[in-house]
């Protein structure tokens, strides 16, 4: 999955906001909430994500998955190449973490973005 495939999934997701961050970081947030970090100075191109509470464990043991640092506590994942998940698991686990996300913002803040 390459970096531009990985940003049409998170651009067609509604109030979505994408920078760099840390110098080397393409990061995709939603009401100033990171969803999805993407290595961009690595190769081959890691990722980190948020998952359910409930799967972390399970996808953590997949091959080339790991707690992802620094946020593993609040449940994300790293992938060690973005090519080794098939871009309908990418759909699916990004709609996830950006809904795991939008869904902690205020009530006010998900007005503000029509959400």
């Amino acid at each position: 999955m390459s970096v531009e495939e990985i940003q049409n999934i998170c651009r067609e997701m509604p109030a979505v906001r994408e920078d760099i961050k840390w110098g080397h970081d393409l990061v995709f947030s939603v009401g100033e909430k990171m969803f999805c970090v993407v290595g961009l100075d690595q190769s081959p191109t890691t990722a980190s994500f948020k998952v359910a509470d409930d799967e972390f464990e399970e996808i953590c043991n997949w091959p080339g998955f790991k707690p992802a640092p620094y946020v593993a506590r609040y449940k994300w994942v790293w992938i060690e190449d973005t090519n080794k998940m098939k871009k309908a698991d990418w759909e699916k686990y990004l709609q996830q973490s950006y809904e795991l996300v939008k869904n902690k913002l205020t009530a006010k803040i998900r007005k503000q973005l029509g959400l």
